[in-house]
């Protein structure tokens, strides 16, 4: 009975010292959504959903820790070849958890059409999850940043490159802000017949703010669908697109039926802007930024 009693009494003492060590291991943060979630102090293998925060991650130099990225990660400057590549719409829980990952890092955009968490049978195996929406200004840029950093140990580097970015954003700004006839800035993300553009509430329009240009649907709320007769009334003065999907999108734009009265197209101040960098919020939006102000401000911004 005493040897039973005993060996009760180890196994008590054992699953407590575990349970004890499980715990030192950890800590409990708030993700970007607002979520407290318990997370492992070292981070060594970690699930990337969005390619933004893939982007970001590799920026930190931490891109060898990603096991498993979403499939638009693909081709992601310092993502090995190796990474498993992934379709995060319908996430395969059971393969997820199989890979036994510290973390997944999710994005606002893997819950849009749904009111379920797509990851908590994932969640309710004891992996965490921490989730970033879709950032809409360039300093919700900077905290997604400076989220990751923290959380994968990398703090100094995230500071040092959301530092980066301030000055580049300051820089451009400073020149902005010193224009005085500022011209009316077309963004279009997706060509006839649909039409797609941003309006206020977006990283997208604050960076034409930024170069001092102004968005001709400004006054409009985020990602927008207008007619043609719209941006034809409006009468840009220059149009960028970073539509990459059809075969010479400048041309594209310039031989609509219609479009020929528009400023923009009579003085062929068409332009194309790299997709990725003007889409993805994140450091990357300054390669963007840079080709936004050359193409609207050429002499303005030829040192840039």
């Amino acid at each position: 009975m005493k040897k039973k009693l005993l060996s009760i009494l180890l196994c008590l003492m054992l699953v407590f010292a575990v349970g004890c060590s499980n715990d030192s291991g950890q800590k409990t943060i708030t993700d970007r959504e607002g979520n407290e979630v318990k997370v492992p102090n070292k981070i060594e293998k970690i699930i990337s959903t969005a390619p933004s925060n893939t982007e970001i991650l590799a920026g930190l130099g931490l891109a060898d820790k990603i096991i498993a990225a979403d499939t638009y990660s693909e081709g992601i400057e310092g993502l090995s070849k190796d990474t498993e590549l992934m379709d995060f719409q319908t996430p395969d829980a059971e393969k997820i958890i199989e890979l036994n990952p510290d973390i997944i890092i999710a994005s606002g955009y893997n819950q849009v059409g749904s009111s379920e968490d797509p990851y908590k049978s994932v969640s309710d195996a004891g992996i965490p999850v921490v989730y970033i929406p879709s950032s809409n200004s360039i300093d919700g840029i900077y905290k997604d940043i400076s989220f990751i950093a923290e959380l994968v140990g990398a703090k100094d580097k995230g500071d040092e490159m959301i530092a980066s970015m301030k000055k580049e954003v300051d820089s451009i700004k400073e020149i902005g802000s010193k224009i005085k006839d500022k011209k009316k800035v077309y963004f279009e993300i997706g060509p006839a017949p649909t039409l797609y553009s941003v309006g206020k509430d977006t990283f997208i329009n604050e960076m034409i703010q930024t170069i001092g240009a102004e968005n001709i649907f400004a006054n409009q709320d985020a990602w927008i669908s207008p007619s043609e007769e719209s941006v034809i009334d409006a009468n840009p003065d220059v149009i960028l697109t970073n539509v990459n999907y059809v075969e010479n999108p400048t041309k594209e734009i310039m031989s609509r039926d219609g479009w020929d009265n528009i400023t923009a197209v009579k003085e062929k101040a068409v332009y194309s802007i790299d997709a990725n960098s003007s889409s993805r919020p994140t450091q990357n939006i300054i390669k963007a930024l840079k080709e936004m102000a050359k193409a609207v401000y050429p002499d303005e911004f030829k040192d840039k």
